[in-house]
């Protein structure tokens, strides 16, 4: 197969689309749509998010020092596209969307009720890095819907139908295509049956 070389870009896809929540009181509360965010570290657990320092979020974030990585679902594809292209300057964007706001653990950004999964994180640096800027945040406590759990307590997001984003477009996760470890996984022995 042929390879075309294009300029330097950001290509890792598909990436997530999450609902990031920031403010400390009810009136600056804010929903921000971002793309660039995953994990850091495991131990302590970290993550990150960037953001556009003219976006309305940034100063909020910036000011607190706190924020919510709200997952999203396919039931939430409409709000998460919205919350993108919407500035919380001109709209509230829990009430346009008819999101719940839902008070937090550990920080005071507010969680998202109809997320699956909520993740409290505290602002430990910021990196400035030309277009975007980085908070790089500890995760201070992690929220999940109890319906996603099964009877051992095994976590199934897969059941959220979480979405992705690729090139423009959101895309839901159809199938899974094997667990951690499948390729080196030794094969079950079929039992044989008594006759």
């Amino acid at each position: 197969m042929a390879k075309i070389t294009w300029k330097p870009g950001t290509m890792v896809y598909p990436i997530p689309a999450a609902l990031v929540t920031c403010g400390d009181c009810e009136e600056n509360y804010n929903i921000i749509t971002i793309a660039w965010t995953g994990t850091i570290c495991t131990n302590p657990a970290m993550t990150y998010i960037s953001i556009r320092p003219e976006r309305y979020s940034y100063d909020i974030i910036n000011k607190t020092k706190e924020f919510v990585i709200n997952l999203t679902t396919e039931n939430l594809a409409k709000a998460t596209d919205f919350c993108g292209v919407k500035s919380g300057r001109d709209v509230n964007k829990f009430k346009e969307m008819h999101l719940t706001p839902q008070k937090a653990s550990k920080v005071k950004a507010p969680l998202i009720k109809e997320s699956p999964v909520n993740i409290e994180c505290k602002v430990e640096k910021i990196v400035p890095l030309g277009s975007h800027h980085m908070f790089m945040a500890k995760v201070l406590a992690v929220n999940i819907d109890e319906e996603l759990l099964d009877e051992k307590n095994k976590f199934h997001l897969d059941k959220a139908k979480p979405i992705c984003y690729c090139h423009g477009d959101y895309y839901g996760l159809k199938k899974s295509l094997g667990h951690f470890g499948f390729s080196v996984a030794k094969k079950k022995k079929k039992k044989k049956r008594k006759k």
